[in-house]
């Protein structure tokens, strides 16, 4: 379990990171731009930062699924990750609208976005970590 775990969870930090790639550095670049006043300069951004805490939170979705739930299946993992897409992209999404200045298509960007890349992350930890054979 150990190794499916670890390997989720490189999975899942690498997806999310192309797919931040791609959402925040591609399709939002220009919303970015209008709205630079909110922003660090890109010289200032603590990218490292930004890919540890990717990581400690691909960590602890992969833990949850792996540790705390024992119905490991496919259909489990993608509910599990469309949850917490949901719970986390309300949060990203409209929880920042409601003390930033952000325009609005951002903050349902940010909402899609998220549950976008959760809900994949579930399907690879389903692809992944399998249940643990207890006849063996």
């Amino acid at each position: 379990m150990l190794k499916q775990t670890i390997l989720a969870t490189i999975a899942v930090f690498i997806a999310w990171s192309a797919l931040d790639f791609v959402i925040h550095g591609l399709l939002l670049a220009d919303t970015y731009q209008a709205t630079a006043h909110l922003w660090r300069p890109e010289e200032e951004m603590k990218m490292p930062l930004m890919s540890l805490v990717t990581f400690i939170f691909a960590s602890g979705f992969v833990g949850i699924y792996s540790y705390f739930i024992n119905a490991k299946s496919m259909a489990t993992a993608i509910k599990y990750g469309i949850v917490f897409g949901l719970t986390t992209g309300v949060s990203m999404g409209f929880g920042s609208y409601s003390y930033m200045p952000i325009p609005l298509d951002l903050a349902i960007t940010w909402f899609i976005g998220n549950l976008v890349e959760v809900s994949i992350a579930g399907a690879i930890i389903g692809l992944i970590i399998k249940p643990v054979n207890s006849n063996l």
